[in-house]
C-alpha cells in the first residue's frame, strides 16, 4: 500500500498535474497562528507542517512546494504529530466534527474518527509517545475527555470521562512520554491528572486548582504542563512567569485496576523563572524548554537551571517550539563577538549538549515563523503573514500578480505562477478591507476601514497622490472604470462615491468627483460598465434595499451625482451580487443571485426580468460572482462564471439554465470566504478567508466540469430528477393530467367533436397548472412567468410566444419554484414580525388585522377577492350535512371567517386549518 511503502521525503515526488475536480488547491497563503507549527525535516530538506483554514499543508521551504491534506469541513482546531513526525492527528469544530489521523510520509489519511464523542467539536488533541494512542477534550460547556485506540479497525473509545465545569475550560492536553496510560490537561486556572485502565473501561481524574494563597504568591494563569524526565515530577508554566512543580507517587506503574482513590499529586512549589509569561513549555530529552511573549527560548536542566537563552528583539509572542531531529555540530560564538549569543555552563552532560545542537522552528502569535540554528547568531523568518483579517485580494489584469490586504494594514503582492514574494507596504493607520487593479495595470486603489482611499503605483505599492478621506465609514467595494478615467467606492454608511483622473502640471493625478447616499440599506455591488451607444463608462450600484441604481457620470459635477435610473429588482428576495452577462445572444443582460438561490437576467436597457434561473444550492447563497476570462484551451463558445457563497468557491457553466450538473462547488473557507480574484488568464481563482487570515490559490480545470455535466445527462434528463419521483413518478403523470385536463376545458367538457391533443397549453393557464401542483407564486412572480416565455423569441423573430410545452414548463417550474421548498420557518418568522405575543406568549395576529393586511398590505386583495378564497379555503371544513356556500358574496364570508377562525390566529394555526397544508412534526 501506500503507506506501508512510504518513506521521509516520498510525499512531493507525486504526479499532481492531472486533477478530477474543476478546482484544485494550489496554494495557501497564511496560516493558522494559534496552532503550533511543527518541524518535519530540517537542513536541505527543511520541511514544515501547519494549519491553514481547514487543510493542513506539508511545505518544503527550499523547494518551494506545498502538499495539502484536505478532509475536514470545519475550521482545524487542534493537531498534535507522533514523535517520529510521520502520524499527524488533527480534530476540528463544527457540525460533524472529524478526528483524522494522516500519514505525513505518504500523505494518506490512514484514520478518521467521525463519531467523536464531541457535538460541538475537539479543542485538545494528543498522541501517545508509542503513537498508539490519543486522548481529546471536547469544545462542549460540559467537557468529554476521551482515549482512542486510533490503530484498531473499529476506531471506537476505549475511556472516557465528563469534567465538571467547574474544573474549567481544559484546552491543553499531553500525554505522558513514559506510560501512555497517564496524561494531563489544564485551563487558565486548573491542573487535572489522568490515569486511565482500558479493561476497567474507567479513569480516575486530579484536579487542582492554585490561588495566590497556595503559596502566598502571585501564580498567573496555567499555560502548558508537561510530564518531568525523571517521571517523578511534572511541571505547568504560568503567565507570571513561574513554573509550578507536581510531585507524583513513585514508582507509578500500570495497576491490575484503578486504585480506590487518584493516584497522589502534591504541587510542592512554585519556581519564579522570569517575569515574561511562559507561553510554551516542552521536554527535549534531558532539557525543559521554555517560550514566552518576548520571544526567548530558554533551555533548563532537571533542576531547572538556566543551561542556554536564545533571544532576538524582533520576535513575537512564542506560540509553538517544534525541533529538528537532525543533530548539528556544537554552537559557537560568533567572530569577534564579546558577548555569545548562546549562552552555556561548562558542566553540562553530554545529552543536554546533544540537545541542544539541535535546530528548531519558532512560530509566535503575531503570524511569523522562524528557523533558528543553533551553529549561528541567525534567526531567520521563514514567514510572516497577516496578523488580522485578510478580507481584500485583487489581480493583476496582465501580470501574473496578486495583491492581498489585511485589517493590520498589511499589503503584499505576489508572482502567482512561481509563488514568489515581492513586495509589501504596511499601513499602520487603518486594515484594508478592499482593493482594485485599475485594467491598465499601473495603479492599485485600496479601501481602508476607516474610511480613506489610496492610490498606489501597482508595482512599487507608493502612493502616488494624497490619500481621500470622504467616506463616513469602511469602504467595503472599490472600482475602477473600463478606461480607467474613474474610480468608484461603496461604504458601510450607503453611500457611493466617485473619484476621476484629472491632469496637473502635465501630469496625471485624482481629484474626489461628488458622493451620494444611494441606498439605505447595505450595497452589495458596484459595477462599470460600457455604454452601448457609445464608449462612455456606466455605473451602477446594487443595494440590499432592492434598489439598482445608475448613475450619469458625463452630466455629474463637482459634488453632484447624478442619478439617472433607479429600479426596484426584487419583490421579497434580497439581490446580493451583480455582474455583466456574455453576449450570448443579440440581447444583452446582466445578472444577479439573489437570497432565494435563484439566479436572474435582466435587460441592460429596459431593467426588466427576462428569465429567471435556479442557481447553485449549496448551503448558502451567492455572495459574489465574476465571468471567468476565456484561457487559451478553453471552448470559445463555452463562458463560465465564478461564484463565492458563505465559505465556498465554484463554478458555473454558461448559459445558466437550472441544470445543477453544470455547476460544482468546494469549501474554501469554512469561517467565511470574503473575497475572490481571478487571474487574467483565467487559469486561477484566489480566495479571501477573512477572519481566517490565509488566502488560497484554486487551479481552474474546465474539463473536468464539463465532464461532469456530460455524465449528468443531456436535454431534460437532468430537469426530470429534480421533479419529485422523477419522470416515472406519481408527480409527472398528475402533471400530464393537468395539461390534458387543460386542453379538454378549453375544447369543452361536454362535446362530440373529435379531440384535438396538443403538448402545448396556453400562456395563461400556467399560474393555474402551478397552483394545482403546489405552487403558489404572488402576481409579480406569475406575471414575470408569462413574460420570460412571451418574449423569449421576440428579439430574435419579432414574435410572441402564446403557448408553452409540456418540456418548457417542467423547466419554467424548476427554476421558479422554491429552491428549499415551503418553510414552516419562513411563516413563522413572517408572524415575528406582523404578530404579537398573547397571554400565553405565542406569536399572534389579531383576525381583524390579518384581515386589513391581506387588503392594505403587499399585494393588496379586493373585498371579492378575500371573500372567495376565504370561502375556497374554508368551506371545506363544514361539517357532513350542511350546506356548503354556493357564492362568494362578502356576508357569507364574513361569517364563515367569524365561525371558522379564532381571534388570535398562530402560524400554526394559518397553515393547518385556513390553508390546509399539512405541518412536518
Amino acid at each position: 500500500s501506500l503507506v506501508w511503502g512510504a518513506k521521509p521525503g516520498m510525499l512531493f515526488q507525486k504526479n499532481r498535474d492531472k486533477s478530477f475536480h474543476p478546482l484544485d488547491l494550489s496554494w495557501v497563503f497564511g496560516y493558522n497562528s494559534s496552532l503550533a507549527v511543527h518541524s518535519l525535516m530540517d537542513g536541505e530538506e527543511l520541511v514544515l507542517l501547519y494549519v491553514s483554514s481547514h487543510t493542513v499543508v506539508i511545505h518544503d521551504i527550499p523547494r518551494n512546494r506545498q502538499f495539502h491534506l484536505q478532509g475536514h469541513t470545519n475550521v482545524i482546531s487542534c493537531l498534535c504529530v507522533s514523535e517520529d513526525k510521520r502520524w499527524v492527528a488533527t480534530a476540528d469544530q463544527g457540525p460533524d466534527a472529524l478526528i483524522i489521523v494522516w500519514d505525513s510520509y505518504s500523505g494518506v489519511p490512514v484514520c478518521t474518527i467521525f463519531e467523536t464523542q464531541a457535538e460541538e467539536g475537539i479543542c485538545a488533541i494528543a498522541i501517545s509517545q508509542d503513537a498508539k494512542y490519543l486522548v481529546t477534550i471536547s469544545a462542549a460547556t460540559v467537557q468529554k475527555v476521551c482515549v482512542w485506540r486510533w490503530t484498531l479497525p473499529t476506531e471506537k473509545v476505549i475511556c472516557s470521562t465528563e469534567l465538571k465545569p467547574e474544573f474549567g475550560y481544559q484546552d491543553y492536553v499531553i500525554f505522558n512520554p513514559q506510560n501512555p496510560h497517564e496524561f494531563v490537561s489544564n485551563s487558565k486556572t486548573q491542573v487535572i491528572f489522568y490515569l486511565w485502565v482500558s479493561r476497567d473501561m474507567e479513569s480516575h481524574v486530579s484536579a487542582w486548582l492554585l490561588s495566590p494563597q497556595t503559596f502566598k504568591c502571585l501564580v498567573g494563569q496555567f499555560s502548558q504542563s508537561v510530564f518531568h524526565f525523571n517521571n517523578t515530577q511534572a511541571l505547568t508554566g504560568t503567565s507570571a512567569g513561574k513554573l509550578v512543580v507536581w510531585d507524583m507517587d513513585n514508582p507509578r506503574t500500570l495497576p491490575e485496576e484503578l486504585p480506590a482513590k487518584p493516584h497522589g499529586i502534591t504541587a510542592t512549589k512554585v519556581v519564579s523563572m522570569q517575569k515574561e509569561s511562559l507561553t510554551v513549555l516542552q521536554v527535549l530529552e534531558s532539557c525543559i524548554v521554555t517560550g514566552d511573549v518576548g520571544g526567548q527560548v530558554k533551555f533548563y536542566d532537571g533542576q531547572l537551571r538556566l543551561l542556554n537563552i536564545y533571544s532576538h528583539d524582533k520576535v513575537g509572542p512564542i506560540r509553538s517550539i517544534s525541533f529538528s531531529t537532525v543533530l548539528r555540530d556544537p554552537p559557537r560564538a560568533p567572530p569577534g563577538s564579546s558577548r555569545p549569543f548562546l549562552t552555556s555552563w561548562s558542566d553540562s552532560s553530554n545529552s543536554v549538549s546533544l540537545t541542544l545542537n539541535r535546530n528548531f522552528i519558532l512560530s509566535t502569535s503575531d503570524a511569523t515563523m522562524l528557523h533558528v540554528a543553533t551553529d549561528s547568531t541567525n534567526f531567520e523568518r521563514i514567514m510572516e503573514e497577516a496578523k488580522k483579517a485578510v478580507n481584500a485580494i485583487a489581480c493583476h489584469p496582465q501580470e501574473p500578480l496578486v495583491a492581498a490586504g489585511s485589517h493590520c494594514g498589511l499589503l503584499k503582492v505576489w508572482e502567482y505562477r512561481q509563488t514568489k514574494y515581492l513586495v509589501s507596504r504596511i499601513f499602520t493607520e487603518a486594515g484594508i478591507q478592499c482593493l482594485s487593479y485599475d485594467p491598465e495595470g499601473h495603479l492599485l486603489a485600496a479601501g481602508f476601514t476607516d474610511g480613506s482611499v489610496y492610490i498606489l503605483d501597482a508595482i512599487s505599492l507608493r502612493s502616488i497622490c494624497k490619500e481621500f478621506q470622504f467616506s463616513q465609514g469602511p469602504v467595503t467595494h472599490i472600482s475602477f472604470s473600463h478606461d480607467s478615467k474613474y474610480l468608484a467606492t461603496a461604504d458601510e454608511s450607503y453611500s457611493v462615491t466617485v473619484y476621476r483622473r484629472v491632469v496637473e502640471n502635465r501630469s496625471r493625478s485624482w481629484e474626489h468627483l461628488a458622493g451620494l447616499d444611494s441606498h439605505y440599506k447595505p450595497i452589495r455591488s458596484i459595477l462599470f460598465g460600457v455604454h452601448p451607444d457609445s464608449n462612455e463608462p456606466r455605473l451602477l450600484s446594487l443595494g440590499e434595499d432592492r434598489q439598482l441604481v445608475e448613475y450619469d457620470l458625463k452630466s455629474s459635477i463637482k459634488d453632484c451625482l447624478v442619478v439617472t435610473h433607479r429600479n426596484r429588482l426584487e419583490q421579497d428576495a434580497v439581490p446580493l451580487c451583480l455582474t455583466w452577462y456574455p453576449q450570448l445572444s443579440t440581447e444583452s443582460f446582466f445578472l444577479t443571485a439573489n437570497s432565494c438561490y435563484k439566479m436572474k437576467l435582466y435587460n441592460t436597457t429596459t431593467k426588466m426580468c427576462r428569465k429567471t434561473l435556479l442557481g447553485p444550492t449549496y448551503g448558502s447563497p451567492l455572495e459574489k460572482i465574476q465571468i471567468l476570462p476565456r484561457t487559451s484551451s478553453a471552448d470559445p463558445q463555452q463562458h463560465y462564471l465564478v461564484y463565492i457563497t458563505k465559505d465556498k468557491v465554484g463554478l458555473q457553466m454558461l448559459p445558466v439554465d437550472g441544470n445543477p450538473h453544470r455547476s460544482s462547488a468546494f469549501i474554501c473557507h469554512p469561517d467565511g470566504v470574503s473575497d475572490f480574484a481571478i487571474s487574467h488568464d483565467g487559469r486561477y481563482i484566489f480566495t479571501a478567508g477573512g477572519k481566517e487570515r490565509t488566502f488560497m490559490k484554486w487551479k481552474v480545470n474546465l474539463h473536468a466540469l464539463d465532464a461532469a455535466a456530460f455524465l449528468g445527462g443531456e436535454d431534460m434528463i437532468p430537469f426530470y430528477s429534480l421533479l419529485d419521483g422523477g419522470r416515472e413518478g406519481k408527480f409527472f403523470r398528475e402533471l400530464e393530467d393537468y395539461f390534458y385536463y387543460i386542453q379538454l376545458c378549453r375544447q369543452g367538457i361536454i362535446t362530440l367533436e373529435r379531440r384535438q391533443v396538443s403538448t402545448h397549453i396556453p400562456l395563461e393557464e400556467i399560474p393555474s397548472v402551478m397552483r394545482a401542483i403546489g405552487f403558489y407564486p404572488s402576481e409579480e412572480e406569475i406575471e414575470e412567468m408569462i413574460n420570460e416565455v412571451k418574449f423569449s423569441k421576440y428579439v430574435d423573430t419579432g414574435e410572441e410566444v402564446t403557448e408553452i410545452n409540456l418540456e418548457d414548463f417542467i423547466k419554467l417550474y424548476i427554476n421558479h419554484r422554491p429552491a428549499l421548498g415551503l418553510s414552516m420557518k419562513t411563516i413563522q418568522q413572517a408572524f415575528q414580525v406582523l404578530g404579537y405575543d398573547n397571554n400565553k406568549g405565542d406569536k399572534v395576529i389579531d383576525r381583524g388585522d390579518f384581515l386589513l393586511l391581506l387588503q392594505r398590505r403587499g399585494e393588496q386583495m379586493t373585498e371579492d377577492e378575500l371573500a372567495e378564497c376565504l370561502t375556497t379555503l374554508l368551506a371545506r371544513r363544514t361539517r357532513k350535512g350542511e350546506s356548503e356556500l354556493d357564492t362568494c358574496d362578502v356576508t357569507g364570508a364574513a361569517a364563515l371567517t367569524e365561525e371558522e377562525i379564532p381571534a388570535e390566529i398562530t402560524a400554526e394555526i394559518f397553515v393547518r386549518d385556513i390553508l390546509g397544508l399539512p405541518i412536518a412534526e
